[in-house]
């Protein structure tokens, strides 16, 4: 700033002295003119002290000029210099201020997280709190319930459940009578000429009501169960092991179970047939059952209630195998002019505590039967099968048709029979209807089918014969409201013919002759009274060929809640029974015989919730 101010007022000086000379050498222009008029005055000329002094004085003038404006320079420059300092700090204030509007915004943004976090903390809050009170009113209501109306009773650590009981009152009536109870006896379906077929019959019975109880308890590493289920459909006098072991009181079921925490399960007792189908994998009650009101289900139907030690594996959520071992039993070989020079079995004796009115058979092993089951993830499908063995005590030096003769080479003759068997049910129309099919065919199973029809005969020599045996069974079922379920039914039994000659089973020489002719009352009156002995046509003794029903009926809810359920239903059967064809004559020259009956049931039951 200095060196500024210093080279304007040089500039000044030198500008001051280029006036000073310009006026200098004007005034000596000007002074030529009077040089030539003499005659006027001489004019008196300024010093050179008076012009130095003059000099000075402007100088001087120039000097305090620039003085002033160096002080104006000095002053500037100081205000400048404040103004620098004032931006300086207000730069300062404004990074400063800065720096807090940015500590305020972070802390601003920290509490609205703060905020936001304590509102999520409190939402949490609220939800927990009406999830607790929520799980809370939930135990009240459950422990309420469980004090007031339990599903099931807790003894020991384990839970015990009367699901499955019912009261039943049930009638029916038949065009042809049988002189059964609610149970139809397929195989016995009146003849069309005999006198029972010519009479209907009703009952109303109480029978088929049924008590169950299941215990269930959790162990580390297993579920244990134990299942009784029981009705008063059996007789001292009838019960037999047949198919339903149906002793009194009668048990249907009464089995054990360890169902391992690895997806195997042992099950041991009188339980159904792993040959009856399922409809959850093989466990033990799923077992899909005719939606009947008959006990003795349908012909055609596929399975037995009696003794089995079972194991299945789970593979999965898709497929299941099983085996088991189950109780065996022969029906009483059947045929025209068997031989007696044979054992096979004997009735019940007191001491073995079997019904002494019965046969039980002599048997060599159990049945032995495997299964697999398939859920792809549409319907349900089984594949088993059923191996059977039979055996009889032979006495070829025995007169085949009396007691006469001798022991001498008697042996134990010994067969194998089974079947092959499946299932497949599938659901329909967004599960309102249900399609099902299920059968079993080889030699030596007709027990397993439900008209119990022959599965033996005997050769001229007294050695079993195995008889060919087919069931099979359609159902259709429709669920049109959760009220109402319509069933329909189709099935049937069939047993091949075996024979040799007028011996063994269907024989083509059976004296059918009398089949269409109503015969007259039995003579001999087992009630010690007259009208109690029906007959069946005489000279028509051919044996059974199959025996075919249609079913159809309905199970409608009138009640289904927690106080239990309330079922109606009404069924109507159609039966037909063929025989095998033999040696006709003129009344029935065709050689064959059938009897047909029409069979209509209801049901009125409360079950137990």
């Amino acid at each position: 700033m200095n060196n500024n101010l210093k080279a304007l007022a040089g500039m000044i000086l030198m500008a001051t002295v280029v006036a000073a000379q310009g006026q200098t050498d004007a005034s000596s222009t000007a002074k030529k003119p009077a040089t030539r008029k003499a005659h006027h005055a001489v004019e008196k000329k300024p010093s050179i002290e008076s012009q130095i002094e003059s000099l000075r004085q402007e100088m001087d003038s120039q000097r305090s000029q620039i003085n002033s404006l160096q002080q104006q320079l000095t002053q500037k420059d100081a205000q400048l210099q404040q103004a620098q300092q004032a931006a300086s700090a207000a730069q300062s204030a404004a990074e400063q201020a800065q720096q807090a509007a940015n500590a305020q915004q972070a802390q601003v943004t920290e509490t609205t997280q703060n905020v936001a976090s304590l509102q999520g903390a409190v939402s949490d809050l609220k939800t927990n709190t009406q999830s607790i009170v929520t799980t809370v009113q939930d135990q009240q209501a459950q422990v309420k319930k469980a004090i007031e109306s339990p599903d099931t009773i807790h003894y020991k650590g384990i839970t015990l459940s009367p699901a499955g009981s019912f009261i039943e009152a049930a009638t029916v009536w038949r065009s042809g009578a049988t002189g059964g109870d609610i149970n139809t006896p397929f195989t016995s379906i009146p003849l069309e000429y005999s006198d029972d077929a010519q009479i209907s019959e009703f009952f109303g019975s109480g029978r088929q009501s049924r008590l169950a109880l299941k215990a269930t308890g959790k162990a580390a590493n297993a579920t244990l169960t134990g299942y009784y289920e029981m009705d008063w459909l059996g007789t001292g006098i009838t019960s037999n092991n047949n198919q339903s072991n149906s002793y009194v009181m009668r048990m249907r079921q009464l089995w054990a179970q360890a169902a391992m925490n690895s997806g195997w399960t042992f099950t041991g007792g009188q339980m159904w047939s792993l040959a009856t189908e399922t409809t959850q994998g093989l466990s033990n009650g799923t077992e899909i059952l005719p939606a009947t009101i008959d006990p003795q289900y349908v012909a055609g139907f596929v399975w037995a209630r009696q003794y089995g030690f079972r194991v299945t594996k789970n593979l999965g959520t898709k497929a299941w195998i099983g085996a088991s071992a189950e109780n065996a039993e022969t029906l009483n070989p059947a045929g025209s002019s068997l031989p007696l020079n044979e054992v096979i079995g004997s009735a019940g004796t007191g001491g073995g505590l079997y019904n002494s009115t019965a046969n039980y058979s002599f048997n060599l092993a159990p049945d032995m039967i495997a299964k697999v089951a398939f859920e792809p993830g549409y319907g349900h499908y089984e594949v088993f099968g059923i191996a059977r063995f039979f055996r009889d005590r032979v006495y070829p030096n025995a007169n085949s048709t009396s007691t006469s003769g001798t022991s001498a080479g008697a042996y134990n003759d010994s067969t194998v029979g089974g079947a092959i068997g499946g299932s497949a049910r599938l659901p329909l129309a967004t599960k309102k209807l249900t399609f099902a099919l299920k059968g079993l065919y080889g030699q030596g199973t007709g027990r397993y089918g439900s008209s119990t029809i022959a599965d033996t005969t005997l050769r001229p020599d007294g050695q079993l014969a195995l008889l060919h045996n087919f069931s099979a069974m359609t159902t259709i079922e429709a669920n049109p409201t959760k009220r109402l379920n319509l069933y329909f039914n189709y099935g049937g039994d069939y047993v091949g013919r075996r024979y040799w000659g007028k011996e063994g089973y269907g024989s083509t020489l059976t004296a059918m002759s009398g089949c269409n002719t109503e015969p007259i009352p039995g003579t001999a009156a087992t009630n010690s009274g007259s009208g109690f002995t029906p007959s069946t046509p005489s000279n028509c003794s051919g044996n059974n060929k199959d025996v075919q029903e249609f079913s159809t009926g309905y199970w409608y809810n009138l009640y289904n809640g927690p106080m239990g359920r309330l079922r109606q239903g009404i069924q109507y059967s159609y039966f037909r029974r063929d025989l095998w064809s033999g040696a006709g004559g003129t009344t029935n020259p065709g050689g064959g015989a059938h009897g047909t009956d029409n069979v209509l049931e209801t049901s009125f039951r409360y079950y137990l919730p």
